[in-house]
């Protein structure tokens, strides 16, 4: 369990809160509360209390570098006790955040070096009959098509995920 001081770098897909809905229906243990459908870009990021000037300029740079993308969610993606949608249109965004500090391991190294962009779905889903039950619900939704428009570096609080920062895709690097 991350602690408070984590940050991520994630893109919020808004159109995809209906893949949790399903999976909390299914079992409210298997989504974590209070982090809407998104895409993380490095997660864990930089803690905060060593984030630099430079790394959130890093973080304008990037996302303003990358033009806003549709997207079409259609691929579940599973692993032990996980299950999401893989988001392949955001595979280079997702290649050039870890490029540029490839000291961060990825999940801390859960999924290999080089992690599918993907919206995790449900965590813990241990159960087989439980996993079953989410990758139908997801599945009986997909296609999804959504927007993927900002990037948000976000700090875990004692109240949660809270955005620090908000860079539109394509857009301007100054806020």
């Amino acid at each position: 369990m991350p602690e408070p001081g984590t940050t991520a770098v994630v893109i919020v897909l808004p159109d995809a809160a209906p893949l949790l809905d399903s999976a909390w229906r299914i079992d409210p243990a298997l989504v974590r509360p209070g982090v809407p459908a998104h895409v993380s870009l490095l997660y864990p990021f930089v803690p905060e209390p060593a984030l630099t000037g430079e790394d959130e300029e890093s973080v304008r740079s990037l996302a303003a570098s990358s033009p806003a993308a549709d997207v079409l969610l259609k691929e579940l993606v599973t692993a032990s006790g996980f299950i999401g949608v893989a988001v392949p249109e955001l595979q280079p965004l997702v290649d050039a955040f870890h490029a540029r500090w490839p000291d961060v391991r990825p999940y801390s190294g859960r999924f290999g070096t080089r992690p599918v962009a993907h919206v995790t779905v449900a965590m813990g889903a241990d159960d087989p009959a439980s996993a079953a039950d989410v990758r139908a619900a997801i599945g009986s939704l997909l296609p999804l098509r959504t927007r993927a428009a900002a990037v948000q570096l976000v700090v875990l609080t004692k109240d949660g995920w809270r955005p620090r920062l908000t860079v539109p895709l394509g857009g301007p690097t100054e806020q």
